[in-house]
């Protein structure tokens, strides 16, 4: 198991994506912290609109900004071993092919919390920089948000890696993980208003991305239609566990 976390930290911190998607992450948070802060500093300091930006857009958001890159870095961390046909070296190095994509998982569940803090440090202080003061972390919707944008973080980018690992590629994997969220969804949301329709309105709150934004709700009057902040979590972890659990079973059987 050591051996198959040294090759997948090697693998992971060598791709220049990883760093291209994780600078951008950064920065693309930066700058909306940067231009919330200038738009409110003249108004009182107030934890949602902080929220809306150490979050990357809060729940009103179809995704989180942070977890979309650290989800392509999922996805290129398997995909890439597809594309380009290096899995076979790969399972030669490490033969035990549950350990390999324990290892994985583990690497970048642990890159994940690490750029989500590394995110919230960089808002937090450029709202400091700019503002001057900012509420504190223990205070709600602070307390509560914060804890909740590290698991969506992390069930990004998990999925990410699961998807690419289920399809065996990229591009369907980039599919699923932009064209879902932003369309699917989306219509379906829209659909459900419809009178004729409503009958889609309790399937909403079972919509994987869109329960999972709930993680990062700031408070106000919640969705009747979703669950709250940690059951709506829990529908996107049993998404993603269904579908790491589908790409795990079909990489111990099937040919690489």
């Amino acid at each position: 198991m050591s051996d198959a976390l040294r090759f997948e930290w090697v693998r992971i911190r060598t791709l220049r994506s990883t760093w291209w998607l994780i600078a951008s992450a950064l920065l693309l948070n930066i700058a909306l912290a940067l231009g919330i802060a200038l738009l409110t500093r003249n108004d009182p300091p107030d934890g949602e609109v902080v929220g809306i930006a150490v979050t990357g857009g809060g729940a009103s958001s179809p995704v989180p900004l942070v977890g979309v890159f650290l989800a392509v870095v999922g996805i290129l961390a398997t995909g890439h071993e597809y594309r380009y046909g290096t899995i076979q070296p790969t399972l030669t190095t490490v033969p035990h092919r549950s350990a390999l994509l324990t290892a994985k998982i583990v690497v970048l569940a642990a890159t994940a919390l690490v750029v989500t803090a590394a995110s919230l440090v960089t808002t937090l202080t450029t709202t400091l920089l700019v503002r001057g003061e900012a509420p504190g972390l223990t205070d709600w919707p602070l307390n509560a948000a914060i804890p909740g944008h590290f698991v969506l973080v992390l069930l990004w980018t998990v999925l990410g890696a699961a998807l690419a690992q289920l399809f065996r590629g990229v591009p369907a994997a980039l599919v699923v993980i932009l064209v879902v969220p932003l369309v699917v969804e989306q219509l379906i949301i829209s659909l459900s208003y419809v009178p004729v329709l409503h009958w889609l309105a309790p399937a909403v709150k079972f919509l994987p991305f869109t329960a999972g934004q709930q993680l990062v709700h700031l408070g106000g009057e919640a969705d009747a239609e979703l669950f709250g902040r940690w059951a709506s979590g829990g529908v996107l972890a049993a998404f993603v566990a269904i579908v790491l659990a589908a790409a795990w079973t079909l990489f111990t059987r099937r040919d690489a």
